[in-house]
């Protein structure tokens, strides 16, 4: 079964409700329910939706034009009973593009409504260090490469979503600031947009952390756990919580940046300027200043590889038993614990999952971090949160970012009409 997060709230009350704005909602309604199963019969959708007959066949008529769905066989109930035809979600047209700009790389994911992976790349780019006119730039010639791509597999883009390590204002499209790229109050998304041209599709630009953990609800390790909270695991560290299944933003869409918990009044300078921020403790960025000091982040001259170069090498050193990168890995995985623990005791979530580094090296951090976690939450002995490791790599936000995309097209499936239609 494929998960996804509850529908958004109407601040204020109900939604206006007519004609055009029912069709709407129920076509979601329809379209929800095939995104949950293989394929229904339209007497099954009317029976989980709770719409009559009639209006179903109406609905997927509208859907079946839109080639949204698609007929896929006839089964027959019972001995004699009439045969129904299924439907299954279709969408084959439609192209959904995620895209995250990290310190040291840029990931694309490319899919379409049912699911089918276009494109999927990173390559690595010093977003950190090339300051921002340079980064988006960059980001905006890979997003046309990437659109391009999409449109020679026979789908044409209806949204962009980029991920972005700060905090965002999702409404504007404006990245307010992001302390690892030194990116302050930057209308990504009209920049991005004016890159592609005016017939662009809709860009749209949100949280990292916060894409990753829809990621992991929709398809991850722990797909459908209402109470979870996600870690990236990266140059910085942000955190994407899932409270009863809905995705936690506050009240100025700004929740989740618990990287910059102070976990140590006497540690390092943080990236945003305080002391003591616990991604100084377990960010990339920390452990290897700490594991290979001379790769450190920032080094004059250094070339900044692919993060996953730099955890292959600290892996290989950990399973040959080196006694500095064991240290290290040690004490990140104490302060992640630590962290953690703050967390689990804050949001009272089922699981923790870590992406990123984290992941790769979770073998060697989880056992110091599930330690620290069992000792400092205080409700241990009722509390059965534990870590676990993602399964989706470094792009894991590039992936949240489609499926929101994507939730965008369920949502509202009418937002299709001003985009262009391939010929069948």
């Amino acid at each position: 079964m494929a998960y996804r997060l509850s529908r958004s709230r109407v601040p204020g009350g109900a939604a206006p409700t007519g004609p055009a704005t029912l069709r709407r909602a129920n076509l979601s309604l329809v379209l929800r329910e095939l995104r949950d199963h293989t394929s229904l019969s339209r007497a099954e959708i009317a029976q989980a939706t709770g719409l009559h007959r009639a209006t179903v066949s109406n609905l997927m008529a509208e859907l079946l034009e839109r080639r949204l769905v698609r007929e896929v066989g006839v089964e027959h109930v019972g001995a004699i009973g009439r045969p129904r035809r299924g439907v299954a979600l279709h969408g084959a047209h439609v192209g959904a593009l995620g895209m995250e700009i990290n310190v040291d790389y840029i990931a694309v994911h490319g899919t379409d409504l049912s699911g089918r992976s276009l494109v999927e790349r990173r390559l690595v780019h010093d977003a950190m260090g090339s300051g921002p006119d340079s980064a988006v730039r960059r980001l905006g010639l890979v997003a046309k490469e990437a659109v391009e791509a999409m449109r020679r597999a026979g789908a044409v883009p209806s949204g962009i979503v980029v991920a972005v390590p700060g905090l965002v204002d999702v409404t504007r499209g404006v990245v307010t600031l992001a302390p690892n790229l030194h990116w302050r109050d930057l209308p990504l998304a009209e920049q991005l947009s004016s890159m592609l041209g005016p017939r662009s599709v809709p860009v749209r630009v949100d949280n990292d952390a916060n894409l990753a953990a829809l990621a992991e609800y929709t398809s991850g390790v722990a797909a459908g756990t209402p109470h979870l909270v996600y870690l990236t695991g990266e140059v910085g560290v942000g955190g994407g919580i899932i409270s009863d299944g809905e995705l936690l933003r506050g009240a100025d869409g700004f929740s989740g940046e618990v990287g910059h918990l102070r976990v140590d009044p006497n540690g390092d300078r943080c990236g945003c300027g305080r002391i003591g921020c616990w991604e100084t403790k377990v960010g990339l960025a920390a452990l290897v200043r700490a594991a290979m000091p001379e790769q450190a982040y920032g080094l004059p001259g250094m070339p900044v590889p692919d993060p996953d170069e730099r955890v292959a090498d600290i892996a290989r050193g950990l399973a040959s038993g080196d006694r500095r990168m064991m240290t290290a890995v040690a004490q990140v995985g104490e302060w992640l614990g630590l962290g953690g623990s703050i967390l689990a005791n804050l949001f009272n979530p089922r699981v923790i999952v870590i992406g990123g580094y984290f992941a790769s090296l979770a073998q060697w951090l989880l056992p110091h971090a599930q330690d620290q976690l069992r000792r400092l939450v205080v409700a241990a002995p009722a509390v059965q949160c534990r870590f676990v490791a993602s399964t989706l790599g470094f792009g894991a936000a590039s992936r949240g970012a489609a499926s929101m995309v994507v939730n965008h097209i369920i949502d509202d499936p009418t937002i299709l009409d001003s985009l262009p239609r391939p010929a069948s």
